[in-house]
């Protein structure tokens, strides 16, 4: 394929850049990442989830993961702040008889002192001490996190030196935050693993849409550098980076 036609499928792939939820179905098989964590959150969850409890989903996104518990949803209840998420979530969470509100999960919870027995969020914000005046004694927080160093090799690729986005996003740091907050800490782990890219299209969509990662990309302004990753793509079949992950678990005191 010649470079124009290239750059057409690069800036085809810009224009269309937009999810609903947290959904990267479009790129599909042109990428691979989280696949081998040495964790998985899900069963983390369910190792602990009763049908009886109350569990709270903070940044829930579309509520994608939230429903792959198939916890009773007259138990459940999650926020969420982005707006198109929020929409999305009004449409499928609040019918099915979840307690959806819109809320900013840094900010105040839109929800009594001591209603849940759970509260999870994965790849999202918190407020610890919001977390844990919502949280029953005894309750549980358990959160996977993106890290401060997500991505980095293809954020250096495609845009050059950067500043880390969420400088604060280590393990350390957010076990200090809730161990001052008043939690136990249970479980804290770690990891890098790779991420890979087997089409520079599927790198485009994925910079445009996660823009704090990627700033000021796009098509035009990073062209030499689009080109000098189809190169690599070209010689070695597949584009690396590393994604920086953490899981958290961790207890309120009991009364």
């Amino acid at each position: 394929m010649n470079t124009n036609e290239l750059i057409k499928r690069w800036k085809a792939e810009e224009e269309i850049a937009h999810i609903h939820g947290w959904d990267f179905s479009h790129i599909e098989g042109r990428y691979m990442e989280e696949d081998d964590l040495p964790w998985d959150y899900r069963e983390e969850i369910l190792r602990y989830l009763k049908p009886e409890m109350r569990i709270l989903d903070i940044d829930t996104g579309g509520g994608e993961f939230l429903l792959s518990l198939n916890h009773p949803y007259s138990n459940t209840a999650a926020t969420e702040n982005y707006p198109p998420n929020v929409d999305l979530c009004r449409e499928t969470l609040l019918p099915l008889g979840i307690d959806f509100r819109a809320a900013d999960g840094k900010g105040v919870l839109p929800f009594a002192d001591a209603s849940f027995d759970m509260v999870i969020n994965r790849h999202g914000d918190f407020n610890p001490s919001e977390i844990y005046r919502v949280l029953k004694p005894g309750g549980l927080f358990i959160t996977q996190q993106v890290g401060a160093e997500n991505d980095r090799e293809l954020v250096e690729l495609l845009c050059g030196q950067t500043d880390l986005p969420f400088p604060d996003q280590y393990l350390k740091i957010t076990m200090d935050r809730f161990s001052q907050t008043g939690f136990e800490i249970l479980d804290g782990r770690e990891c890098f693993r790779p991420i890979r890219f087997y089409d520079v299209g599927a790198l485009v969509w994925f910079a445009r849409i996660i823009e704090w990662e990627f700033p000021g990309f796009s098509v035009d302004s990073c062209l030499d550098r689009l080109l000098q990753a189809q190169s690599i793509l070209d010689e070695s079949g597949v584009i690396e980076g590393s994604i920086h992950r953490f899981v958290l678990l961790c207890r309120k005191a009991s009364a």
